[in-house]
């Protein structure tokens, strides 16, 4: 056989040789690493105290908290699928649902609120998520309570309180509507009507009944999340969550006056006193009390909590503590008498302790 041709043999017979044999198996693919727990399971822990710190237990995702004028009673918000409107009782530490129910009163002012579409589907409570809170006074005993909705759709929800029964009742009235995409946190009454709420990236919207949504001049360079309003509604206080800051806002004045202020920690929702010296921030900081770093352990989170006054933004931490079976990463701080009540996105309880000195 020429040389010719038994190179070309070698040649057909190594190519056989290939087509035949088995490829080489693939390097096992490395495992994802598990995702960490992003909330705690409702019930799972029992509702002993820690320390100082004790709870109420068994709520969906408790992550705002109002208090009825006289400070007997509380409404908790629930900002998951599942979660409800509670009512609790400020002497005895116990809850109730309070919406939606069944038997919820639901009567729509069309005059108020023309543009909403209707009220809460009852048969169907847990596509709702019930999510920031505030409590506008009103005359005598009767009030108006403001709740961040997403579900079916996202909305500012209005309700009547009626602290005149007990306990307090609760009847649904009216909503606005947010435009598309919006995504709300917090939101506050404005002194003269309307509201002010945070967008998640796209800063602070006012609502009036008379000329719908606008966009705060100077809030769109902060992730907003919790808000509050001075007494006169000319100052906003806005908590810009991922920065780690606290912006004061003028509202309704031209220019704007702006001040920033880094707390060193991830504000969630600021609570004002009631005679209006102090604002209370809730935040995060990560399981060693540092600022927050990709990727996050979410139950591992530690509380925190900010006195800050409106008037020269000094601020003090008033309150640090890790991670709690059940309660994690504090996200609203409301004094109630000599106490300083806890709300927690990501746990299934509220958390009270006397109030730091």
């Amino acid at each position: 056989m020429s040389a010719g041709k038994l190179a070309v043999f070698g040649l057909v017979t190594m190519l056989a040789a290939a087509c035949g044999a088995p490829a080489p198996a693939p390097e096992p693919a490395a495992e994802a690493a598990p995702e960490p727990p992003q909330f705690a399971v409702t019930g799972e822990h029992p509702c002993d105290p820690v320390g100082d710190v004790q709870f109420i237990c068994d709520m969906v995702s408790p992550e705002d908290i109002v208090v009825v004028p006289g400070a007997e009673w509380a409404i908790v918000s629930g900002a998951r699928e599942g979660g409800r409107l509670n009512l609790v009782n400020v002497a005895n530490k116990t809850s109730t649902v309070l919406f939606p129910t069944p038997d919820s009163e639901q009567r729509l002012d069309a005059e108020a609120y023309p543009e909403c579409p209707g009220p809460f589907d009852l048969a169907n409570p847990d596509v709702s998520r019930l999510h920031g809170l505030y409590l506008e006074p009103g005359a005598d005993d009767v009030h108006t309570l403001l709740v961040v909705h997403h579900g079916l759709r996202e909305a500012i929800e209005f309700f009547e309180v009626n602290a005149g029964d007990s306990p307090p009742s609760l009847a649904w009235v009216g909503c606005a509507v947010a435009p598309e995409g919006a995504n709300l946190n917090s939101v506050v009454a404005l002194p003269g009507g309307g509201f002010a709420t945070t967008n998640a990236g796209i800063g602070v919207w006012e609502w009036q009944a008379d000329s719908g949504w606008e966009v705060l001049p100077e809030s769109e360079d902060t992730a907003p999340n919790g808000i509050e309003v001075s007494e006169d509604g000319q100052t906003l206080y806005i908590a810009g969550w991922a920065e780690e800051k606290l912006t004061r806002l003028s509202r309704g004045v031209e220019p704007v006056e702006k001040d920033v202020i880094q707390l060193g920690f991830r504000p969630d929702n600021l609570r004002m006193a009631l005679d209006g010296s102090v604002i209370y921030a809730a935040g995060h900081t990560d399981r060693d009390g540092n600022s927050i770093t990709l990727p996050r352990e979410p139950t591992l989170e530690t509380s925190n909590v900010a006195a800050i006054d409106p008037e020269t933004l000094e601020f003090e931490r008033i309150f640090v503590h890790p991670a709690m079976n059940g309660f994690v990463s504090s996200t609203t701080a409301i004094p109630i008498g000599d106490e300083l009540w806890l709300g927690s996105y990501r746990g299934d309880r509220l958390a009270w302790l006397p109030m730091p000195e």
